[in-house]
């Protein structure tokens, strides 16, 4: 009762004082855990039940492959993979499917498909799951040849929908994403949800169709949430629309008045488009309600241990290879024609010192460190 209403904590102190549990109560927890946002607890308890040396029933490997895939925890999803096999349970269907989704979900797309290609019914869940898989990691073709299979199949549902606008919008596919987006309403009598909506106003931005997002987002049938709105945002920074990037700051204030992120877009594109007022103006609102900006910092797994960088960080102990090869990167990207964007460098430099500065986000640290980690295939 309690983790169905997402009174995780109290749903524990009750879990904690029974002094005998079987699987069934193991497997509640485990699930109260992973239902709500605490992937990491979940793994956590149910390596806590195998130690205690108590028989997992198949509800167990299910509810924890998924919380693995929840946090793309491939490491241990590979270990539950394996605990499966030891138990018996890697031939159930339930099991493989959840596996599906994990590895696809953590990339690992090749694994995915042979892992989908084993199952003996192919349910719709089990096609979202690669189909959604396909698409989150930009491989947009065999998203969509594996959903004219599934058509051929079983009866595609919303979820399923989410993946194929999805994977349009990753690959740019704007014809594509217009169809399937009226073949769901009309052909299948599927109502958009806003997880629809953002895919095509996504798809729409990206392309430089930035009123015709607009517009579809006025005449949407839900009301938009701040992912829509974020979206249409983005593709305003990336296409430099100030007009349409601020009414749709206005929008996002009101369902996210205190996420810097929102004020941040728009003062890059202020200072993108040289209007130093339009930061200042920002800046001074930020301050006004209390709202700071949090340092950029980005984290990458390297043989079990976690490496945190933050923007301009030379504290690593590989900080001269680190940097070698973002030069290394930096002028291979130049040679295919990559121009740094340095107009949203607030800082009064040259233009070299703006570029170094962009090329040392943290993101980029850290992508640079893991490769340098990483041995040549």
């Amino acid at each position: 009762m309690y983790a169905k209403c997402s009174c995780v904590e109290s749903a524990r102190q009750v879990f904690d004082t029974i002094s005998v549990r079987d699987v069934v109560m193991w497997n509640s927890m485990i699930a109260a855990y992973a239902q709500n946002g605490q992937a990491g607890r979940s793994l956590v308890l149910c390596r806590g039940m195998v130690m205690m040396g108590l028989r997992p029933s198949e509800a167990t490997p299910v509810t924890a492959i998924s919380a693995s895939a929840d946090i793309a925890a491939l490491p241990q999803g590979r270990e539950l993979h394996g605990f499966s096999w030891r138990h018996r349970f890697a031939s159930n269907d339930k099991v493989k499917t959840s596996l599906v989704d994990m590895y696809a979900k953590c990339g690992s797309v090749k694994v995915a498909m042979n892992m989908f290609e084993q199952l003996k019914e192919k349910r719709v869940v089990s096609w979202n799951a690669m189909i959604t898989g396909y698409a989150m990691h930009g491989h947009a073709t065999e998203a969509l040849d594996l959903f004219e299979k599934m058509r051929n199949e079983t009866q595609p549902d919303h979820i399923t929908f989410v993946g194929v606008l999805s994977a349009c919008s990753h690959g740019g596919l704007l014809d594509e994403g217009r169809m399937f987006f009226e073949s769901m309403v009309k052909d299948y009598r599927i109502d958009p949800t806003v997880q629809h909506y953002t895919c095509i106003v996504d798809l729409l931005g990206h392309s430089g169709r930035l009123y015709e997002a607009f517009n579809l987002i006025t005449k949407m049938r839900v009301m938009p949430d701040s992912g829509v709105w974020g979206a249409l945002m983005n593709s305003c920074k990336i296409h430099r629309n100030v007009e349409l990037g601020e009414l749709a700051l206005e929008k996002l204030i009101e369902l996210e008045p205190n996420d810097a992120g929102n004020y941040v877009i728009l003062s890059n594109m202020y200072a993108q488009a040289g209007k130093w007022e339009g930061v200042s103006r920002l800046r001074q609102l930020m301050m006004d309600r209390g709202i700071k900006k949090s340092i950029a910092c980005s984290w990458i797994e390297v043989k079990t241990r976690v490496h945190t960088f933050l923007s301009g960080d030379i504290s690593h102990p590989n900080r001269d290879e680190i940097y070698d090869k973002l030069k290394w990167l930096e002028g291979g990207m130049k040679e295919a024609g990559y121009v740094p964007d340095t107009g949203s460098v607030f800082n009064e430099v040259e233009n070299d010192e703006k570029t170094n500065m962009i090329c040392s986000h943290s993101e980029r640290l850290a992508i640079a460190f893991g490769l340098i980690s990483t041995p040549e295939q």
